[in-house]
C-alpha cells in the first residue's frame, strides 16, 4: 500500500509595514507603496508648468537654441519638442511613457502625461504618473519679423525685360502663383521694366532664379555688397543681388533671324512670328508653316529683336482667302505646324477703305480667316524698319504685310468673360490705361491658346452667368471644365480649419472622389 503525497504549495509570506503596520509583500525598503510615496517624490525637480513659444504668423514652435519647427497638434514632433523642454530634469529618472492629454485647440494649453521610474530606498523601484502643463505663449519669429518690417532683406532678384509689352510678366506672375514661389518673399515691388523680389536669405533668392530659368528664357548676373564684418569671429554680412534678364521677345512679335540662325533651324525664312514664349521661344514661318523652338542660350548667341512694337498693329479686312494645299518643301526643312493652315489672302486696311489699295500675303491663319473678317497685322511695306538683318535682305524676301491674329469685338468679350485670375500682392505703381490694355491682351491670349492655358490656374467668376464655349462671332472662350472654383477654408466650431462639407463640395466639383472617400473614412473615426 502506497501513500500519495501532494506537492507543497509555497505561498509568499507577508510582513508588516514599518510605518503604518499594513501587511505587505516583502520589498527591499519594507515599506508599503503609500508610505513610500509620502516620503519620496521622484518627480521632484521636474517642472509641472513650462512655457512654449508659438509664432501665429507662420504656425511654428520655437525649438531652442534658435530654430523654429512646424508641428501639428498631438503629433510626434510636438511631443519630442515638449520633452526637450524638460530634458535636463528627466535625465535623473527613467522615462517609461509619454502621451498627450486632450485640451481645447484654442485654450493655449498643452498637457503631457508622463510615466517615470526611479530607484529609491535600498534598491526599491518606484513608478509615478503625473501631468506637465505647457503654456503656449505667442512670439513672432525672426523671419516673420522681417516680413512685417518690409525693409530688411539680404537678397533681391531683379527681373527685367527690355520690351514695351508685359505679356511675359503676366504669364510669369501666374506661374509664380501656381507653384507658390511667392511664399518666401519679404516684398514684391512692381517697377516700370519688371519686378523686384526681396528675400531674407540668399538661398531663397537662388531658388527663385532657378525657377525663372526653368519657366522663361533668361540669363542672370549675381553680385554682392559687404554690409558689415566681425574681424574677431571672421563673420561677414552681405547683401546679394541677382539681375535676371528675360529675352526681349513677346507673343505676337514679328522678328527677323540672322541668316546663320535661320539656316540652322531648317532653312526657314528670316521673317517669323512668335506664337508663344514659355521655357523656349516658339516661332512660326507664315510662308511655310515651319516651326522652331529657340532656347535662351541660342538666343543670346544669335540675338534678334522685334521689328514692330504692339502699338503698330493695324486692322485689316480680308477681301479674299484661299487655302494652300500642296506646298513644296526645300531640302533640310524642319517641322511643320499641324495646328495651323497655310492660306493666301488679299487684305485691305480698314483705314483705307475709300481706296483700292490691297495687299497680298501668306499667313498661318488660313483655318480662321474668311472673306469679311477683321484681322490684326503689321504693315512692313510702309514701316520704317531699323534692323541690321532686314537691311541686308532682298526686298522681294520681305513681305508687305504680316498677319498676327483674328480680331474680335473686345467689349463683348470682356462682358461675357466668366472667369478671372489671381494676382500677386505687390507694391504697384499707378496702373495706366496702357497697362490695362496689355492685361486684356494677355487674357485674350489665354482664351485663344490652349497650350498657355494649361500652365495657368483659371478661376470661375460667379458674378458672370455661364454661357457656351463660343459666342455669336466665333470668338474662343474658356470652357467651364478648365476653370477652378475658389476654395475658401474657414474655421469651424472646434477651431480646426475647414469642414468636411466645404472640402467635399470642392472635391466633388473637380472629380477628387478617391480623396473624398479617404476624408469620409477619417471623419468616422
Amino acid at each position: 500500500m502506497e501513500y500519495m503525497t501532494e506537492p507543497v504549495k509555497h505561498t509568499p509570506g507577508h510582513i508588516l509595514c514599518c510605518d503604518c503596520g499594513v501587511p505587505i509583500s516583502p520589498n527591499p525598503a519594507n515599506i508599503c507603496v503609500a508610505c513610500l510615496r509620502s516620503k519620496v517624490d521622484i518627480s521632484q525637480g521636474i517642472p509641472k508648468q513650462v512655457s512654449v513659444s508659438f509664432c501665429k504668423q507662420c504656425q511654428r514652435y520655437f525649438q531652442p537654441p534658435g530654430t523654429w519647427v512646424q508641428c501639428a497638434l498631438e503629433s510626434r514632433e510636438l511631443l519630442a519638442l515638449c520633452l526637450k523642454k524638460i530634458k535636463a530634469p528627466l535625465s535623473k529618472v527613467r522615462l517609461v511613457d509619454a502621451s498627450f492629454v486632450w485640451t481645447e485647440p484654442h485654450s493655449k494649453r498643452l498637457k503631457v502625461k508622463l510615466t517615470i521610474q526611479k530607484e529609491v530606498m535600498n534598491g526599491a523601484i518606484l513608478q509615478q504618473v503625473f501631468v506637465v502643463d505647457y503654456v503656449v505663449q505667442p512670439q513672432m519669429c525672426g523671419d516673420c519679423h522681417r516680413v512685417e518690417a518690409k525693409d530688411f532683406w539680404k537678397a533681391v532678384v531683379q527681373v527685367r525685360q527690355k520690351t514695351l509689352h508685359k505679356k511675359t510678366f503676366y504669364y510669369l506672375e501666374q506661374l509664380i502663383l501656381k507653384y507658390g514661389m511667392y511664399q518666401n518673399t519679404l516684398r514684391i515691388k512692381d517697377i516700370h521694366d519688371g519686378l523686384d523680389f526681396y528675400y531674407s536669405s540668399k538661398q531663397h533668392a537662388q531658388k527663385m532664379v532657378e525657377f525663372l530659368q526653368c519657366t522663361v528664357p533668361t540669363r542672370y548676373k549675381a553680385s554682392q555688397r559687404l554690409i558689415s564684418q566681425d574681424v574677431h569671429s571672421n563673420t561677414y554680412n552681405y547683401k546679394s543681388t541677382f539681375s535676371v534678364e528675360i529675352v526681349p521677345i513677346c507673343k505676337d512679335n514679328v522678328v527677323c533671324l540672322s541668316p546663320k540662325l535661320a539656316q540652322s533651324l531648317g532653312n526657314m525664312n528670316q521673317i517669323c512670328v512668335c506664337i508663344r514664349v514659355t521655357s523656349v521661344i516658339h516661332l512660326i514661318d507664315p510662308n511655310t508653316l515651319q516651326v522652331a523652338d529657340i532656347d535662351g542660350n541660342t538666343f543670346w548667341s544669335h540675338p534678334f529683336n522685334s521689328l514692330c512694337h504692339p502699338k503698330q498693329l493695324e486692322e485689316f479686312i480680308v477681301m479674299e482667302c484661299s487655302i494652300v494645299r500642296d506646298l513644296k518643301r526645300n531640302a533640310g526643312a524642319g517641322m511643320i505646324s499641324k495646328k495651323h493652315t497655310l492660306g493666301e489672302v488679299w487684305v485691305q486696311k480698314t483705314s483705307e477703305m475709300n481706296t483700292d489699295k490691297q495687299y497680298f500675303c501668306r499667313t498661318h491663319l488660313g483655318h480662321l480667316l474668311n472673306p469679311g473678317d477683321l484681322v490684326l497685322g503689321f504693315d512692313l511695306a510702309n514701316c520704317n524698319l531699323n534692323d541690321e538683318h532686314v537691311n541686308k535682305m532682298k526686298s522681294d524676301r520681305v513681305p508687305d504685310v504680316v498677319l498676327i491674329k483674328k480680331s474680335y469685338d473686345r467689349t463683348k468679350r470682356q462682358r461675357r468673360r466668366n472667369w478671372k485670375l489671381k494676382e500677386l500682392a505687390r507694391d504697384r505703381e499707378n496702373m495706366d490705361t496702357d497697362d490695362e490694355r496689355q492685361y486684356q491682351d494677355f487674357l485674350e491670349d489665354l482664351e485663344e491658346d490652349e497650350a498657355i492655358r494649361k500652365n495657368v490656374n483659371i478661376y470661375r467668376d460667379s458674378t458672370i452667368p455661364v454661357e457656351g464655349d463660343t459666342d455669336d462671332e466665333g470668338a474662343p472662350r474658356i470652357s467651364l471644365a478648365e476653370m477652378l472654383e475658389d476654395l475658401h477654408i474657414s474655421q469651424d466650431a472646434t477651431g480646426e480649419e475647414g469642414s468636411v462639407l466645404e472640402i467635399s463640395r470642392w472635391m466633388m466639383l473637380h472629380g477628387r472622389v478617391d480623396q473624398l472617400k479617404l476624408i469620409a473614412i477619417k471623419s468616422r473615426h
